[in-house]
């Protein structure tokens, strides 16, 4: 059982949060769990998604990546015509499933074997975005001021 949680206080108190309660609002209006799928950590900038997607073929299923959205769908062929279903347990049925992306993830190859859509993440952060180590060194400015702050006191001695 879900509860609606309120963010309208937190919303009132923060400033520039507004995409991520927008996020967390939106994923607890999302009630289907169909397809199931799975989100793998493999290493500190790599996940997998994988989902089970049975009864599909990779014909049937579309995988479209865009800035910070990964979006699967996926439809099945019609029946061939060879007999009637007495009773069908399998989901026949359309599906679009939404992920998020954090910045800087690039969706990388998508793999469908036995019923399973695996798809690979990185996260690739731009060479301009990485902390970069900044040396200190001294300024001829201050080794000027400090030459100057010497001189009156060595011609009065």
């Amino acid at each position: 059982m879900r509860t609606n949680f309120d963010f309208t206080p937190y919303r009132r108190s923060t400033v520039g949060f507004d995409r991520l309660f927008n996020l967390l609002e939106a994923s607890a209006r999302e009630e289907d769990g169909y397809p199931p799928f799975d989100i793998l950590k493999e290493g500190e900038d790599s996940y997998r998604i994988t989902l089970a997607l049975a009864g599909f073929a990779p014909a049937d299923v579309e995988v479209v990546a865009q800035q910070n959205l990964l979006t699967v769908s996926g439809r099945w062929a019609d029946d061939d015509g060879k007999g009637e279903y007495l009773h069908r347990g399998i989901a026949a049925r359309a599906f679009e499933r939404r992920f998020q992306l954090a910045d800087f993830m690039e969706a990388g190859n998508a793999t469908f074997e036995n019923g399973l859509l695996s798809i690979e993440l990185r996260r690739v952060v731009p060479e301009a975005m990485k902390p970069r180590r900044i040396e200190i060194g001294g300024s001829a400015s201050q080794a000027h001021r400090l030459t100057e702050a010497k001189e009156p006191a060595s011609e009065a001695a």
